[in-house]
């Protein structure tokens, strides 16, 4: 029988974290798809990396360096474009490649962040909604449940969308649950934005039927929404991280995740009055937040 592979970093990142939860031996190794003594070896500092055997590299110093050059010269270009320039000094290879070498420089794939457009009936209802709840207090905003999605990806162009039905599968399976740990018997308000999974009348009547409050929210605003900032918090944690399979990816998210502290939710809810200000001072323009 051959050798298992290597831990990769990612794995072992995920290992340390969730023995800092307290998480056996076993429930790791089950979570990240590993042996268990793979877990042992690398917690009590035994775990060696093998000498590497796989394919030879398929660039050179020289060629990487160029790409570098390339790079710095625009950071705003595509991985086609670095591929065509780079296939153009006379390195021919795949996209996978580039995207790796970017990777290997410290660079990140991103995709620049657009403020929502908004017309002069958007803005005027942003800023009627914030000075709505300008003198709302911090018990006021602690009894929102705030909601909103984030996409994690293996690599770039699923447009994957959530419809009305999966939604509420959603609400029902994993929301239901989780506002009933954190609010007990109290009743709570729930914030979603205007989607249109969100919007569908059979949600709605999904809400009235459960009997849920929900926050009204105007069209096109993240920046009032808190948990965009969580999204940050995890993102940046994940940013030294480089999972190799699906697996891999979702475990990295929910370690991530779960080493968010209660703290750090508190202080997101307490800036909400400055965050309506903001909508206030700007007039209905995106704010910073």
């Amino acid at each position: 029988m051959g050798k298992t592979a290597d831990l990769t970093a990612v794995q072992k990142a995920i290992i340390d974290t969730l023995k800092q939860e307290g998480k056996t031996q076993k429930e790791i190794s089950e979570r990240i798809g590993c042996s268990q003594s793979a877990v042992s070896r690398h917690l009590s500092g035994k775990s060696v990396g093998r000498k590497k055997c796989g394919r030879k590299r398929c660039t050179t110093r020289r060629g990487d360096r160029t790409l570098r050059k390339i790079v710095e010269k625009d950071r705003f270009q595509t991985l086609g474009d670095l591929r065509k320039q780079w296939t153009e000094s006379g390195v021919e290879t795949s996209r996978a490649t580039v995207y790796r070498r970017v990777q290997e420089m410290g660079y990140r794939c991103r995709i620049p962040q657009v403020k929502p457009l908004l017309n002069q009936k958007q803005r005027q209802k942003r800023l009627t909604w914030a000075t709505e709840k300008q003198h709302w207090t911090l018990a006021q905003w602690s009894k929102v449940l705030f909601s909103d999605e984030s996409k994690f990806c293996m690599s770039f162009g699923n447009q994957a969308a959530v419809n009305a039905a999966s939604y509420q599968e959603i609400l029902e399976h994993f929301m239901l649950p989780s506002a009933e740990k954190l609010s007990g018997d109290e009743d709570f308000i729930f914030q979603h934005d205007l989607a249109p999974a969100h919007s569908a009348k059979t949600t709605g009547k999904w809400f009235t039927d459960h009997g849920i409050t929900v926050l009204n929210w105007p069209a096109n605003s993240p920046d009032p929404n808190p948990i965009e900032n969580l999204w940050d918090i995890v993102k940046r944690k994940l940013r030294d991280a480089r999972p190799n399979t699906l697996d891999e990816l979702k475990a990295a998210i929910e370690a991530s995740w779960a080493s968010i502290t209660p703290q750090q939710c508190h202080r997101l809810i307490a800036s909400m009055p400055r965050c309506i200000e903001a909508v206030i001072s700007a007039e209905g323009f995106p704010t910073k937040y």
